[in-house]
C-alpha cells in the first residue's frame, strides 16, 4: 500500500495480560488492524480485543478488524447438545469491543458472517492461487479440481471455474470425532490426471493426506494441495511431506514458521488482495462487480 505501519506498543505484563499504547495519534482517522486470530490463538484474539479498544479511546473515525485468519471458524454451529458457538461468541467480542467493519479472509463457512452485527468484507484467497496455477505448464485438458469433503463442494466448484472450467470430483468421508477422518470413496473421474485438492484450511492434514491416497489409488498423475489457510498442527508437517504431494500452496494469512517448511510447501502473499481491499474500504468505492470477483471480494 506505500504506508508506514502505525507506530503501537505491545507488551505483557507478568501475569500474562496484555498492554497497547498507540504511540501516534489516531484522532479522525480510519484505522485498519491486521491480525489474524491464529495459535496461540487466544492470545491473539484479546490482543486484536485490547487494539481495538485502545483505538476507540483514542478518538479514532473507524477501526476496521482485518483478520486474515479468523479463529474458531469452525466452531460456526452446534453438532452435539450442549456445544457453544463460539464463532458467534468471537464475533460479539469483537463487535462489542467497539469494531466498525470487519475484513476476513475465506472464513470457514459463510453463515459466519451474520454472526456480525457490524459490515463483513469477505475476501477470498483463490485468485491468488488460481494465477498460480495458470503460470505452471499444466494442460487445463489433464487437470480435475477436487474438495476433500462434501461440505467444500462450492468452494471446489468457484475454484474448478476459474482454472478454466475444470471438471470436479469428490472425497466423500465420514468423520468419527475432532481432527479424525475417515475416507470412504471417490465420486468423479481423476484416471491419469492432475488433481487439485482445494480447501480452505489444512490443520492437522489428516483430510487431505487421506484424500490424496485415495486419488492415487485411483489413478491420479500428480495430486496438489492448495488452501489458504496453513494451521498446521502436528503431525500435518509428516503427512504433507510424505511424497502424496507434488506441491503444497498455501497463503500467509498465518505465519509459517522455519521448521514448518518442506521442500513441497510453496508460499503465496495475499498482501496485494489485501491492501486493495483495504483501500476500497477506505475511499467507500465499490468498483464494478466483474472488478471484484476477479480480486475475490464479496
Amino acid at each position: 500500500m506505500g504506508l508506514d505501519l502505525g507506530d503501537i506498543k505491545i507488551k505483557r505484563f507478568a501475569d500474562g495480560e496484555v498492554y497497547v499504547q498507540l504511540l501516534e495519534s489516531v484522532r479522525g482517522c480510519d484505522v485498519f488492524l491486521v491480525q489474524p486470530t491464529c495459535p496461540p490463538a487466544n492470545e491473539n484474539l484479546m490482543e486484536l480485543l485490547v487494539m481495538i479498544d485502545a483505538c476507540r479511546r483514542a478518538s479514532a473515525k473507524t477501526v476496521t478488524a482485518v483478520i486474515p485468519y479468523f479463529g474458531y471458524a469452525r466452531a460456526d454451529r452446534k453438532t452435539q447438545g450442549r456445544e457453544s458457538i463460539a464463532a458467534k461468541l468471537v464475533a460479539n467480542l469483537i463487535t462489542e469491543a467497539g469494531a466498525d467493519r470487519v475484513l476476513a479472509c475465506d472464513l470457514h463457512s459463510g453463515q459466519s458472517i451474520g454472526y456480525f452485527d457490524i459490515p463483513v468484507d469477505h475476501v477470498h484467497g483463490q485468485p491468488v492461487m488460481v494465477d498460480y496455477l495458470a503460470s505452471k505448464t499444466l494442460s487445463a485438458e489433464d487437470l480435475v479440481v477436487v474438495s476433500p469433503d462434501v461440505g467444500g463442494v462450492a468452494r471446489a466448484r468457484a475454484f474448478a471455474n476459474k482454472l478454466s472450467d475444470a471438471p470436479l470430483a469428490i472425497v466423500d468421508k465420514r468423520r468419527h470425532g475432532h481432527n479424525m477422518a475417515e475416507v470412504m470413496n471417490l465420486i468423479g473421474d481423476v484416471r491419469g490426471k492432475v488433481a487439485v485438492m482445494v480447501d480452505d484450511m489444512i490443520d492437522t492434514a489428516g483430510t487431505i493426506s487421506k484424500g490424496a491416497a485415495l486419488l492415487h489409488h485411483e489413478g491420479a498423475r500428480e495430486v496438489y494441495a492448495c488452501c489458504t489457510h496453513a494451521v498446521f498442527s502436528p503431525p500435518a508437517i509428516e503427512r504433507l511431506s510424505s511424497g502424496l504431494f507434488q506441491e503444497v500452496i498455501i497463503t500467509n494469512t498465518l505465519p509459517v514458521s522455519e521448521q514448518n517448511c518442506f521442500p513441497q510447501l510453496t508460499i503465496l502473499s495475499v498482501a496485494n488482495l489485501l491492501g486493495e481491499a483495504i483501500w476500497r474500504v477506505h475511499d467507500d468505492y465499490a468498483g464494478t462487480f466483474e472488478h471484484f470477483s476477479g480480486l475475490g471480494i464479496d
